[in-house]
């Protein structure tokens, strides 16, 4: 039979654990990486590389004030793409970007995992399939033949006449001694792109497309002919299905808000920030969401 003392223990024991305990969401992304759990799981996937990488993150954070209105935990789990597919998140490289888009439906910002072209030639690469591959923007002038069903393209990259880019050329050779050559024309990526918007303004521009149109536009070549006569590593796959995954997620039509992930810290009447909870992780570890 329980006692008043083993009432009012009790009781006191489950304030103190829910003090503890605050939203994922409710913290900055600095304290949030500085969770033990946090760390733990950067840890595992990217062993030595891991500070630099959560530095990396942070730089990219503090210099985007886009990125700073999203959610931190959807900045962490798109991070962690990137990290387990061991690709730099710097958007200035191109391997793969974090990218912010507004949720109509939940009244906020989410970060999304998306993977650039140079992130798809460097997974190629490993795969050691690949003797060459490379996709190109074609300009005005350059372009002298292409034939669709034999697939004879004549460039000549000498002969440009402006910087107006009229399409995109995609190439791959396997060891093997199969190649093929894809061509798009600009027309052709665009309606694409419109096809596959998710805006309820089709043909508007977001995001990385609007700041870095040839990008998208040689992505998506690339990754069309990949997926079509490529050959996919376990890794390759993953990496299409993550990147194809997270622009579905992310729409005007989202269901209703998941419920807030728990995480525990500590803190001090000298520290306003939380600290680091020494050997414990809550049984709501944030973690939960599907990194594994």
């Amino acid at each position: 039979m329980a006692t008043n003392s083993t009432l009012k223990n009790q009781l006191a024991n489950k304030q103190e654990t829910s003090a503890q305990q605050v939203s994922a969401n409710s913290l900055g992304l600095k304290s949030l990486l500085n969770t033990p759990t946090m760390q733990k799981k950067f840890d595992q996937v990217l062993e030595k590389k891991a500070p630099q990488f959560m530095a990396s993150l942070l730089n990219l954070y503090n210099g985007d004030p886009s990125l700073q209105a999203a959610e931190p935990m959807s900045i962490v789990s798109s991070a962690m793409v990137a990290a387990s597919l061991d690709l730099p998140i710097d958007k200035n490289l191109g391997y793969a970007w974090i990218v912010p888009f507004y949720d109509k439906n939940k009244g906020h910002k989410a970060a999304q995992f998306q993977l650039g072209y140079k992130g798809y030639i460097q997974l190629a690469l490993r795969t050691g399939q690949y003797k060459a591959i490379n996709v190109i923007e074609v300009r005005e002038g350059e372009l002298k033949k292409w034939n669709r069903l034999t697939e004879e393209l004549e460039l000549d990259l000498e002969g440009t006449s402006s910087d107006k880019v009229i399409g995109y050329c995609g190439y791959f050779r396997l060891v093997n001694g199969f190649e093929k050559t894809v061509y798009w024309t600009k027309d052709e990526v665009e309606a694409h792109r419109i096809k596959h918007n998710k805006m309820k303004d089709k043909k508007a521009l977001n995001n990385v497309w609007k700041s870095d149109y040839d990008a998208m536009a040689m992505k998506t070549v690339l990754r069309n002919m990949l997926g079509k006569w490529g050959i996919l590593s376990i890794e390759m796959q993953k990496a299409i299905s993550e990147d194809e995954r997270e622009v579905k997620d992310i729409t005007d039509d989202a269901s209703e808000e998941e419920p807030e992930k728990i995480i525990d810290v500590e803190y001090t009447e000298t520290d306003p920030e939380p600290k680091k909870k020494k050997d414990k992780e809550s049984a709501q570890d944030v973690m939960d969401m599907s990194f594994d």
